[in-house]
């Protein structure tokens, strides 16, 4: 049976392609060869930033190439990197309370309430709400709302303050991990027991082995419940 082909537009030029691809691989049905932008493929990474719209409707919308399956009369342009203010900080030292930010990324102070990251936001998060608790010190609630984030920046590219949403949310992610969150015994004797080189043998028992076999030891491992 042969499959449903619907037509895309890539960069202006139309291809045909199988209805079920992906984006990412629909562009190299099509003969692009990907060497940038690629990333992890598997919606991870975030460098598959992709914004598109369909015929007829004039909304332009944003996604990763990686996740999004094509549509009949898709028009899809891939968006260069985009250069996030990225500060330099040690985490050791940086005050544990709203004035950080001030300090670091003060342009999220400027927030004019547009929504727009939230509306760009390639994983559907409410950006705008975590820039807030970030504005307020909340840093555990700003963690929370950003987990999900994969930092492909189309929030700061849409964003008429500039600011860069993704670094505040690491940021606010750091301090909740390194001071606000319970600590994790278990894993902190684990990392104890890799400093110590505990495992360097096991290590490099594993590195011998034929890929083969490393498949099989771990689909067939023991998962802790």
């Amino acid at each position: 049976m042969m499959e449903k082909m619907v037509n895309i537009f890539l960069f202006g030029k139309r291809y045909e392609v199988p209805e079920n691809l992906t984006i990412m691989t629909a562009m190299e049905y099509a003969g692009y060869q990907l060497v940038r932008g690629c990333g992890c493929r598997n919606g991870f990474c975030g460098a598959c930033a992709t914004i598109y719209r369909i015929k007829g409707d004039n909304e332009l919308k944003a996604c990763l190439a990686c996740q999004t399956t094509v549509q009949d009369n898709m028009y899809i342009a891939t968006l260069p990197f985009f250069p996030l203010v990225k500060q330099v900080y040690d985490i050791n030292e940086i005050p544990v309370n709203e004035s950080v930010m001030m300090q670091l990324y003060p342009e999220i102070y400027a927030c004019v309430g547009c929504n727009a990251c939230t509306k760009s936001c390639t994983q559907g998060l409410n950006v705008m709400q975590y820039i807030a608790y970030a504005q307020r010190g909340d840093f555990e609630k700003c963690a929370e709302e950003s987990f999900d984030c994969v930092m492909c920046g189309v929030c700061s590219s849409r964003c008429p303050a500039g600011i860069s949403h993704p670094q505040v949310a690491m940021l606010a992610r750091r301090i909740n991990g390194k001071y606000l969150a319970p600590g994790c015994g278990h894993l902190e004797d684990r990392v104890k027991e890799i400093r110590n080189g505990d495992f360097n043998d096991l290590i490099e028992a594993l590195m011998q082995k034929p890929v083969e076999e490393l498949k099989e030891l771990y689909n067939t491992r023991e998962i802790e419940k």
